[in-house]
């Protein structure tokens, strides 16, 4: 989490305000509140069993992806640079 900040800070000149996660074990540990809370960040978690409430994260993340693909795709790039794409 802490290097996703610093990325999102450094491209972006942008600071995260809101963090949306589901309540899995990664995201709901006191380290993970303490740090956020230290950023500012607000963390906010969905309910269980509600997938209806992920569909703007899954729509997001499939047009990262999508992009992507097509990025490099058609400047014709291995797979290894799939990270420095997305």
């Amino acid at each position: 989490m802490k290097e996703f900040v610093i990325t999102i800070k450094k491209q972006s000149d942008y600071n995260i305000i809101t963090l949306r996660s589901d309540q899995s074990g990664e995201y709901t540990s006191n380290y993970f509140e303490a740090y956020c809370k230290q950023q500012g960040i607000r963390h906010r978690t969905i309910p269980s069993y509600t997938p209806h409430l992920n569909d703007v994260a899954k729509r997001k993340n499939r047009t990262i992806l999508d992009m992507a693909k097509s990025l490099l795709k058609e400047n014709k790039l291995p797979k290894q640079y799939w990270a420095d794409a997305v």
